[in-house]
């Protein structure tokens, strides 16, 4: 019998992204709408109603795009993450790819930025995993990931229901325990 990890999606979490993505949603369109009263503004490149019309539409796609992928995690019937003897099956957030072999994984380290953290995973064939993106938009992402953090691969726990430290000590766990049953 095959030890099976699933990691549900948590509903509250998810609705507070969606709150969240959907203020700044609102942000922006007001930036957007009022760039004349950034004239007075002390940084000169900020009084430029083009560079400020932007920043209002880059927050609105970004954002808008947020909120409909955590409409659509909420509303997705399976898990987060399952870890299982195969490997890692992540649908954790926009960028994820399904299944990621224990055969492929190098290494699993953390990183921080601001207050977030989330777990990298080093692969031996990044391409072979930015290939399975579905679209362009997220195989750019990814590779927008290989070069900030050296790997297309991570996993967060803010969609999940589980906190950080426990995601991190259950995936390294499981990565060792498999990492010698690799083939």
């Amino acid at each position: 019998m095959k030890d099976i990890i699933e990691i549900p999606f948590s509903k509250k979490k998810l609705y507070l992204g969606i709150i969240g993505s959907l203020m700044f949603v609102v942000a922006g369109v007001w930036i957007f709408s009022n760039a004349e009263l950034y004239q007075k503004f002390p940084l000169e490149f900020m009084r430029n109603s083009i560079v400020i019309k932007s920043i209002g539409i880059i927050g609105v796609l970004f954002f808008g795009l947020t909120g409909l992928i955590g409409i659509k995690k909420l509303f997705d019937k399976k898990a987060g993450l399952i870890i299982n003897s195969d490997g890692i099956i992540d649908n954790s957030n926009g960028l994820s790819v399904g299944l990621i072999e224990w055969s492929d994984i190098l290494g699993i380290r953390v990183k921080r930025v601001l207050t977030n953290k989330f777990l990298l995973i080093d692969i031996a064939d990044p391409e072979k995993y930015i290939g399975k993106a579905k679209s362009g938009m997220k195989a750019r992402g990814m590779r927008s990931n290989m070069k900030m953090y050296g790997t297309p691969l991570s996993i967060i726990s803010n969609t999940l229901k589980y906190n950080f430290g426990e995601l991190e000590k259950v995936v390294q766990t499981e990565f060792e325990k498999n990492k010698s049953n690799k083939s």
